[in-house]
């Protein structure tokens, strides 16, 4: 095409390419050397020194709309309209003297009565894909007048100046909800084009009533939806690539009145450690039209290295959710009948699983709990608590209470049970105790999927006041009670209520 599909307020001399095919973008991205084929038939990328998102450079507007509405703060920091608005036109300047522009048209959320239109405008054809692998994809006959309501305004190699544009480094991540722009420069990071949408989600959906969740969701053959909530570590990718139930999506949904839908149309996995005998789905899905992002590639052979950390650790995955066998391709599901927070407990404390009272839920909730290991960062020598309010505090625009408030209206609504699962510790920390025994989680997982182990009796742990069941079909009972998998009761007592205050003094700020 000759102009591109987007006012850049000036002439555009380059060459613009408009919603390519897969195989179009790989053919651009290969032929200006911004990725490599691997023998896979993915396409792997390099994201410069930016290999993960740039919390710190990401901005709001905060204008007469959002200046009463949205909960500023380190998450959301503010920025002016009127910077905002020139440093777009600063981008749009330097996109207009782009040698080519790629721009792709698609939606955000499965369920047509709560779905968004977009418009990614970008200078690589690698990112173009990412976007175009992430976002859900228009039939020809839905781009026929295609009108975006949000577009993204994407500018990887644009460096931003402090000095000159108010932002904190050479990156910028904004988001303008009056004029529905977003506006990335100065990362090549890919991540944060996904994230943005979240982002602009979780403003939309909970004014109209919806609750955005960072899950995953599956179904079973009667029907039967589960959301998987946990951060980075806990088992959620893992946990919900069941062979016995569908993938409805693998990170951002929406609960509204029809039930679950995703927000996206794609995957994006952690590959570190990858294996096809550890995870089988996600490893078959890395084939042709699926993006890698900071995987070492063997430039004889042009095979991953999976297990290679030379680029970052968060080295990624970026495929159609298609690309997972007997995924449900149309993203919804009903109301779920469960509900699982994991979490990596790395003291050793926690349950293998408990089942949550609504205020318990939304106390767990707004704390967003998980622990690191020791020795996995440099002077961390003891497990240490990590807590990001409702499992996704970086995407979270207005206050969490709003969305802990959502959580808890669809428990009664709909009679939902939440279970706090840990995929961590079991007999002590790392050193002492050991890792949770996928085939445990698994099996007291399918005991909550199909209602058997609500149906036993529980009791409450003396701690953190959890119900706890004494029993669950396949699975030792000595495990279910942890203080009973300690050899020193009084180290887990002491561990115990040291975690518990941990837990008292990060929900103190919510009440």
């Amino acid at each position: 095409m000759s102009s591109p599909a987007f006012d850049l307020g000036r002439p555009f001399a380059g060459r613009a390419f408009v919603n390519l095919s897969a195989p179009a973008l790989v053919e651009r991205a290969v032929a200006r050397g911004d990725g490599v084929l691997t023998n896979t038939g993915a396409i792997s990328c390099r994201t410069g020194k930016r290999t993960g998102r740039s919390p710190g450079d990401k901005f709001v507007v905060r204008d007469e709309h959002t200046a009463n509405v949205v909960h500023w703060g380190k998450v959301n920091q503010p920025f002016e309209p009127a910077a905002f608005a020139a440093l777009v036109a600063k981008v749009k300047a330097y996109l207009a003297d782009a040698a080519e522009l790629y721009t792709f048209d698609g939606y955000a959320g499965a369920d047509p009565a709560y779905r968004i239109s977009l418009r990614v405008v970008t200078e690589t054809a690698w990112h173009c894909l990412f976007a175009r692998t992430m976002f859900l994809r228009p039939t020809p006959a839905q781009l026929v007048g295609f009108e975006p309501e949000w577009t993204i305004l994407h500018a990887p190699n644009f460096l931003c100046d402090p000095a000159a544009n108010g932002t904190k480094s050479e990156a910028f991540i904004g988001v303008d909800f009056t004029n529905r722009t977003v506006l990335i420069a100065g990362t090549q990071y890919a991540g944060e084009v996904k994230k943005s949408i979240f982002t602009i989600m979780n403003y939309l959906l909970p004014r109209r009533g919806v609750f955005p969740m960072h899950c995953s969701a599956n179904v079973g053959t009667a029907g039967d939806v589960a959301l998987f909530f946990g951060l980075s570590g806990t088992g959620k990718t893992t946990l919900s690539a069941d062979p016995d139930r569908r993938l409805i999506g693998d990170d951002e949904h929406g609960w509204g009145e029809n039930g679950v839908f995703n927000v996206e149309g794609g995957c994006y996995a952690k590959t570190i450690k990858l294996t096809e005998a550890g995870e089988p789905q996600i490893y078959r899905a890395i084939k042709f039209g699926c993006v890698l992002e900071n995987v070492p590639v063997d430039p004889a052979t042009r095979e991953p290295d999976y297990d290679s950390q030379i680029y970052t650790e968060n080295t990624r995955a970026a495929y159609p959710v298609e690309f997972i066998p007997g995924c449900d391709l149309s993203g919804q599901g009903g109301h779920p009948t469960n509900v699982f927070f994991l979490t990596c407990d790395a003291y050793g404390v926690l349950p293998p699983i408990s089942r949550l009272t609504t205020e318990q839920a939304k106390q767990m909730f707004l704390c967003g709990y998980t622990a690191k290991v020791a020795g996995t960062e440099a002077g961390v020598t003891e497990p240490t608590a990590t807590f990001s309010t409702c499992f996704g505090s970086p995407f979270l625009p207005l206050p969490p209470k709003t969305y802990a408030n959502l959580l808890a209206k669809r428990m009664t609504e709909h009679a939902c049970p939440v279970w706090l699962v840990n995929t961590g510790w079991s007999g002590g920390g790392p050193g002492v105790g050991s890792r949770m025994k996928l085939s445990i989680t698994r099996g007291l997982l399918k005991a909550a999927l199909s209602g058997d182990l609500a149906k036993g009796t529980f009791v409450n742990d003396p701690v953190f006041g959890l119900a706890v069941p004494q029993s669950c079909p396949g699975v030792p009972g000595d495990v279910l009670n942890p203080r009973n998998t300690w050899a020193d009761k009084a180290a887990y007592d002491a561990t115990a209520k040291k975690l518990a205050g941990m837990f008292e003094e990060t929900y103190r700020q919510y009440v």
